[in-house]
C-alpha cells in the first residue's frame, strides 16, 4: 500500500471567528485577511511553519506542528482597528524528518515575501518550533541583508550540533551572517542554559538579559530596555518563544518555564520594538496546542501578534 504524503507547501484557507455584522465597524482579522492575494507592498504577510521536527531532535515535546493552526484560530476573532492589509501565504510543512529542504522552502517563500513587503510592510511567521527562526531569518537576510535580532526565550538556542534543531537557530545564523550577527535575548532562565551557552554568548557579544533581572524592572523599564536592544536603522527580526512565558500562563509550549517572564513586562517590550516601525520579519514559535489549557498559550500568542501588527502600523 502507498503512502500519500502531504504537499509540502498549503495554500490559505479561509479563517472563521465571530460576526457581529458586516462593514468595518464590525472588522476582525478573520474577515479582513486576504488568502488568495500574493506579495504585496506593504502587507501584513502570514505564513505558518508547521514543524516539530526540530523539537524531536533537541529532545522536547512533540506537538508544534499544530502550532500554526492554533494562531490562526486565535487570531480569527481578534477586532481589527486600523486599516491594514493582512495575507495569509499559506503554510510549508515539514515532511517526515526532512527538516532541512522545508526549512529551505520557508527561507525562499519568506525571502519573496519580505522583498515584496518593502519597509511598510512585515512578515509574520507561526511556528512551529525555533527551528523557523533559521529558516525565516536565512530568507529575510538574502532579501534584506543584516538585521538586528531580538529574541524573548527563556533559552539561548545557540547549541553546536550535527543537524539543525530547535536549540541551533541562532547559532546557525551566526554562522550565516558573520561579523554582522547582532543579537540580544530577553528572558533568559540561568538554571535551563549551561556554562557552554553563556560562555558561548559571551564570545558572539550576545546582548543576554535574564528573567530574574526582568522581574526587577518596572514594565517601563522593560520595555526601554527592549528598545535600548534595538537603537539603530537595521530591519529586525523579532522572535518570541512562547516559553519564555511562566507555565501558568503559557502551558501549551514544547518546554514550559517554571520562572518565565510577566505577560505585561513582555507585551510592553514587544510593543516597544514594534513602535520603531523596523520590524520586518517576525516569528512566533514554539505553541503546542496538545497541551494547552482552554487556548490560554494561543490567545496570549495572537495578542503579542496583534500588538506587533497594531504598533508597527501605528508608528508607519
Amino acid at each position: 500500500m502507498n503512502t500519500v504524503t502531504a504537499p509540502l507547501f498549503s495554500p490559505a484557507s479561509e479563517w472563521s471567528g465571530r460576526n457581529d455584522g458586516p462593514g468595518p465597524e464590525h472588522a476582525r482579522w478573520h474577515s479582513t485577511i486576504d488568502t488568495a492575494a500574493g506579495p504585496t507592498a506593504g502587507a501584513v504577510h502570514l505564513i505558518g511553519f508547521a514543524s516539530d521536527e526540530g523539537v524531536e531532535r533537541n529532545g522536547g515535546r512533540q506537538g508544534a506542528a499544530q502550532g500554526p493552526a492554533a494562531l490562526r484560530a486565535a487570531l480569527g476573532s481578534l477586532a481589527v482597528h486600523e486599516q491594514r492589509k493582512l495575507i495569509d501565504a499559506g503554510t510549508v510543512t515539514t515532511q517526515d524528518d526532512d527538516l532541512e529542504t522545508a526549512q529551505r522552502e520557508v527561507s525562499d517563500r519568506v525571502r519573496d515575501l519580505v522583498a515584496a513587503q518593502g519597509p511598510a510592510g512585515m512578515t509574520v511567521v507561526l511556528g512551529g518550533g525555533h527551528e523557523t527562526s533559521f529558516a525565516t531569518h536565512r530568507g529575510a537576510y538574502e532579501a534584506l541583508g543584516p538585521m538586528q535580532v531580538i529574541n524573548f526565550d527563556a533559552h539561548f538556542d545557540l547549541r553546536t550540533a550535527d543537524r539543525p534543531t530547535s536549540g541551533t537557530p541562532f547559532r546557525q545564523i551566526a554562522e550565516l551572517v558573520g561579523d554582522g550577527f547582532d543579537y540580544s535575548v530577553f528572558g533568559i532562565s540561568r538554571p535551563n542554559n549551561t556554562k557552554v551557552l553563556f560562555d558561548t554568548a559571551e564570545q558572539l557579544g550576545v546582548t543576554t538579559v535574564l528573567d530574574t533581572e526582568l522581574a526587577a524592572m518596572t514594565v517601563r523599564e522593560a520595555a526601554q530596555r527592549a528598545l535600548a536592544a534595538v537603537e539603530g536603522d537595521l530591519p529586525i527580526h523579532l522572535s518570541i518563544d512562547l516559553d519564555v512565558l511562566p507555565a501558568a500562563v503559557a502551558p501549551g509550549v514544547s518546554a514550559p518555564a517554571g520562572f518565565g517572564v510577566d505577560y505585561a513586562a513582555l507585551r510592553a517590550m514587544v510593543a516597544a520594538v514594534a513602535s520603531t516601525g523596523r520590524i520586518a520579519l517576525l516569528d512566533v514559535v514554539e505553541l503546542n496546542p496538545e497541551f494547552d489549557v482552554d487556548n490560554r498559550t494561543a490567545k496570549a500568542a495572537a495578542r503579542l501578534i496583534d500588538d506587533a501588527v497594531v504598533g508597527a502600523t501605528g508608528r508607519r
